[in-house]
């Protein structure tokens, strides 16, 4: 990392030029685990579990190595970094010792830290906020001499926006930040960020690659590996039902009908895609604030068989999700500042296996990992643009 401390040595085929990294939500769970984790395995304080680019075969890709990540954000909350990661390690999301032996990297991430908003009240209008934001990144990039920024959504899921509304949604506030500012773009949540025709027409124009959307680390990921063996052994499914139980602040903005909806039309997505039909069923979520960063996730899935045989699977995932999620946004912000140094632009449907609801691309988690691993050698080909 950038900070103080003992830096590990890039792996092979790593560029050194600093990168920055600016999470819109930056001192929710996600984003202080991602930080943290990233101190911790420059470190080598523990190992890089969970990052697929750390495997084998993203060796030679030129991803920025860990230890040149630069980390800022904006958020509307106060509590300092090292503070939070206290709070994450009392929930048993962070290994005790490790905020105390990774306090510096955490204090200078905190200090890159700029509030946000709209904030309740807040007098400024979109173009404003959306300037200031820009303003933000771009005074970021040049106070550490960045060779760019990626900036990452991880902050709570806001309700899908009324087709009627006159305001842009928060997340496409900051979405229309990161392309004024000329950086590229990651939503890891389903708010809608870029994903409006200007805002689209925007990014293409500015040459700029993006991925979204909704980070894909739990329920949905066991359904995307799971629904292609219905349809590889002609298995027909006659319903899907799920319930998620989670606390935390995703608990609580997901208690909101609207964001509830949001979150749910990804989870629907990769059923309907692989399968070529909607099962019944819905996905459930209950929030349960004593569960904080723990999430249970339970499926009960009805299919047929031959001579129509009716059959039931079960399946119940228990998980930490900003554990699930840091590693994943880590191998985001890399893989899409390399492909933003490599000149490519506009969306990378090659990430879908990230995802719950990608720009394009297949569904099934086999096929997804198989267009991530011919992005991998497409970056591997590629000359560096100039900075």
């Amino acid at each position: 990392m950038n900070n103080d401390g003992n830096a590990s040595q890039p792996r092979t085929g790593e560029r050194t030029a600093r990168t920055g990294v600016w999470f819109v939500g930056a001192r929710g769970s996600v984003a202080t685990t991602a930080v943290t984790g990233c101190a911790a395995v420059t470190a080598q304080l523990h190992a890089p579990t969970g990052m697929v680019t750390e495997t084998q075969p993203f060796d030679g890709t030129d991803l920025p190595a860990l230890s040149s990540l630069v980390f800022g954000g904006h958020d509307t909350a106060h509590c300092p970094l090292p503070k939070r990661a206290e709070q994450l390690t009392e929930a048993g999301v962070l290994p005790h010792g490790l905020a105390p032996a990774v306090r510096a990297e955490l204090r200078a991430a905190d200090e890159e830290i700029r509030i946000g908003g709209p904030l309740p009240d807040d007098p400024r209008g979109d173009e404003e906020l959306i300037a200031d934001f820009a303003a933000d990144l771009t005074a970021f990039r040049e106070r550490h001499a960045l060779a760019r920024v990626v900036v990452v959504n991880v902050s709570s899921t806001e309700p899908l926006p009324a087709p009627d509304a006159v305001r842009l949604p928060a997340s496409s506030l900051y979405a229309a930040a990161a392309v004024r500012a000329g950086c590229p773009y990651v939503n890891f949540t389903p708010s809608t960020g870029l994903r409006t025709p200007a805002l689209t027409e925007a990014a293409a124009a500015a040459g700029l690659p993006h991925a979204g959307r909704d980070g894909k680390t739990g329920q949905t990921l066991l359904r995307a590996a799971l629904a292609p063996m219905f349809v590889q052994r002609a298995l027909h499914v006659r319903a899907w039902s799920g319930t998620n139980l989670l606390g935390g602040g995703d608990g609580a903005a997901l208690a909101d009908p609207g964001a509830a909806a949001a979150k749910n039309a990804g989870k629907e997505r990769v059923l309907a895609d692989t399968l070529g039909h909607t099962p019944q069923g819905e996905v459930h979520i209950d929030d349960v604030p004593v569960l904080g960063d723990w999430k249970t996730a339970w499926d009960h899935v009805a299919f047929e068989g031959f001579l129509g045989s009716r059959m039931i699977l079960q399946t119940i995932w228990q998980g930490c999700d900003s554990a699930l999620a840091a590693p994943l946004v880590l191998d985001l912000a890399r893989l899409v500042a390399r492909a933003h140094e490599a000149g490519l632009s506009g969306p990378l449907p090659e990430l879908g296996f990230y995802f719950k609801d990608p720009d394009a691309g297949p569904s099934g988690l086999t096929e997804q990992f198989t267009a991530l691993l011919s992005f991998a050698d497409r970056l591997r080909n590629a000359s560096p643009s100039p900075s």
